[in-house]
């Protein structure tokens, strides 16, 4: 049997080559070449061979589709977010730093998926036990959901072809292995083959997915680029250090608004959403704070007010210094420019 070869792929664009490069040719990236294996051509034709389905060819207008194809949860900004509810077959793709609540609140909508059928959570990092003990303490009936501890996609292929439970979360698709690929979980080469296994399952049997993706340092989805094209919505979970407050934000949605975002707090007792954002972030502002004032900020569909504080003293060093936080500083000094030429404030 043939064996596989090292190659380098642009995370960016695909582009591959034998031999590692700092700066992509093909889309400029800097430091965006990961080494993958190249799989033998016989072990890529039998990969190929076992994804090929039936060929059905429908005709455009005899398509049906109603509104009873999404699946509702009890949290109505989550709901907006997918576009209205989860649509059978969808494949979603959630990220966030770790420890931002992403099994969290994955876990508590999928016990209001459950009203629809059987769920399933698998989970390659977290043992079935340790699931239960945060379900437990999130209050949720394990009526109706089932946990799998397994790593392999050709397993979890197997249960979920067999069983078709509605709705499946998959914690992470870093974890996640082919085993008829010699490669270790979360290389590029690995994470391809199991989205598009995943991909393959909810499209052929109408299984909706929930997939948590790690990030990297700079932010990005950690894997290759094909990643987040493979799949029909990407949210991100945001949340500064220190503070309770939680942001869903929509990037991609083929079935919604992109730009969208909702907020949640992080409670005792897990997510809890935040209809009325607006009074959630100025609940401990006074009436007559002098130095700030409100401001609407325009998110996808919705407006939310915030607030803006200045600060001004007196400076004992001869050239003044202009400090903003939690604001672009390029964007103040053009307003700043602006207020003094045409408002005369100094």
């Amino acid at each position: 049997m043939a064996k596989s070869k090292i190659i380098y792929s642009c995370i960016e664009c695909g582009y591959k080559t034998t031999k590692w490069v700092g700066k992509c040719p093909q889309c400029g990236s800097w430091s965006s070449l990961e080494e993958e294996e190249e799989l033998p051509k016989e072990v890529r034709k039998a990969i190929s061979n076992n994804q090929v389905g039936s060929k059905k060819v429908l005709e455009f207008q005899n398509v049906n589709y109603t509104n009873e194809d999404r699946y509702k949860t009890e949290y109505e900004e989550f709901d907006r977010l997918l576009g209205g509810g989860l649509l059978k077959g969808e494949v979603v793709l959630i990220t966030g730093n770790p420890g931002i609540g992403k099994s969290t609140l994955l876990l508590q909508v999928i016990n209001s998926y459950k009203k629809y059928g059987e769920v399933l959570y698998i989970s390659g990092e977290e043992s079935a036990e340790q699931i239960k003990n945060r379900g437990d303490r999130l209050k949720i009936s394990g009526e109706g959901i089932y946990l799998m501890s397994e790593m392999d996609i050709l397993s979890i292929y197997e249960y979920v072809v067999e069983n078709k439970p509605k709705v499946v979360v998959v914690d992470s698709i870093q974890t996640l292995y082919n085993s008829a690929i010699d490669s270790i979980s979360g290389t590029p080469t690995q994470i391809r083959e199991c989205t598009l296994k995943i991909v393959e399952i909810a499209k052929k049997h109408n299984i909706s997915f929930f997939i948590v993706g790690h990030i990297t340092k700079d932010g990005k989805v950690a894997g290759p680029k094909l990643l987040e094209h493979m799949v029909d919505a990407v949210f991100n979970f945001e949340g500064e250090e220190g503070l309770y407050y939680r942001i869903l934000r929509s990037t991609k949605n083929r079935f919604g608004s992109t730009n969208e975002i909702a907020v949640f707090s992080m409670e005792e007792n897990g997510m809890k959403e935040i209809k009325n954002s607006s009074e959630y972030f100025l609940s401990e502002r006074e009436e007559k704070n002098i130095g700030s004032m409100v401001v609407p900020i325009l998110e996808g569909s919705k407006v939310f007010l915030l607030e803006v504080q200045s600060l001004i003293t007196d400076c004992t060093i001869g050239i003044p210094k202009r400090v903003v936080q939690g604001y672009d500083r390029n964007r103040i000094q053009i307003l700043t420019a602006i207020a003094e030429k045409k408002m005369y404030i100094p």
